[in-house]
């Protein structure tokens, strides 16, 4: 009875949270970071057909997304300035949405889209990174670390970081 006592301790009284921080980080980072490289790797042929946003040309806005998939994976993943690289992907899934959404609905309406249709993605990292952006990067992060440095060259409190 012991046994199953510490057993059910360990899988329900202890938290992981700042091990889940970094793992939710590293998976978003490295599933949105694959769509900037394959963009990348296939610039010259979706430059031609990749959507045109807010009037930007259609070279400029995939040049932007391309930024956007890889520049704010690579932050994000270290933990380095998390909620601030939050936001663009949040914008550009919103927009992404949006647009698919658009597409989609032109040819079936929108509650009859089925699972095998991209329509979902924009959604889930979206709501991916809206958790991001509200619990911060968690204690195993380049912010923390900085966090730390800066308090104690302040010659303050770690009390200050302990919502972090």
């Amino acid at each position: 009875m012991e046994l199953i006592k510490k057993i059910y301790y360990r899988f329900t009284g202890y938290s992981y949270t700042n091990l889940g921080r970094l793992f939710l980080r590293l998976f978003v980072g490295i599933m949105f970071l694959q769509f900037g490289v394959r963009q990348l790797n296939q610039f010259d042929s979706l430059k031609e057909i990749f959507p045109s946003v807010l009037g930007m040309g259609t070279e400029l806005s995939l040049t932007l997304m391309i930024i956007i998939e890889i520049g704010c994976s690579l932050f994000i993943m270290t933990g380095f300035l998390t909620r601030l690289m939050s936001i663009p992907p949040i914008v550009s899934m919103i927009i992404a949405e949006a647009h698919l959404l658009r597409l989609f609905s032109e040819t079936k309406p929108v509650y009859d889209l089925g699972w095998e249709n991209p329509v979902y993605l924009p959604i889930m990292f979206l709501g991916f990174y809206f958790f991001i952006l509200i619990v911060g990067p968690g204690k195993i992060s380049v912010d923390y670390f900085l966090s730390l440095h800066m308090i104690h060259t302040d010659n303050k409190s770690e009390e200050e970081l302990e919502e972090v």
